[in-house]
């Protein structure tokens, strides 16, 4: 199975995707925010990087640019919950920028192991 990522402030929302993806035999790391995934990539590579765009710090969008750039051969998963704001969407930009697909919270245990399994045979 896969090396994942996952990338969010919100703890609830790490080990809710933990116990998703274990649960279907992928081995899974967390970082907080973008520079923490970073430095994780560096130490342990990953197959595929599930992160959110709003965080303090590194928020997703510039990870995902440096993802992109320093780590080509990583997939990632762009997730949010406040994927539109206004005229702006957070979600299409991270796509644009590279993110493989895209996933909006609230999300369901079926969708996110769907996104992940197109995610890694794209």
């Amino acid at each position: 199975m896969a090396r994942i990522l996952v990338v969010d402030d919100e703890p609830d929302i790490c080990e809710l995707l933990r116990e998703i993806l274990e649960g279907a035999g992928h081995e899974v790391r967390v970082a907080s925010e973008g520079a923490g995934a970073l430095r994780a990539l560096r130490e342990h590579p990953a197959d595929l990087l599930i992160t959110d765009i709003f965080m303090p710090g590194k928020e997703g969008l510039e990870t995902i640019m440096e993802i992109r750039r320093d780590f080509p051969q990583v997939r990632v998963v762009a997730m949010s919950g406040g994927g539109r704001t206004g005229e702006l969407n957070y979600l299409r930009d991270a796509v644009q920028l590279g993110a493989t697909r895209s996933i909006t919270k609230p999300f369901q245990e079926s969708e996110v192991l769907r996104v992940v399994r197109d995610t890694l045979g794209a």
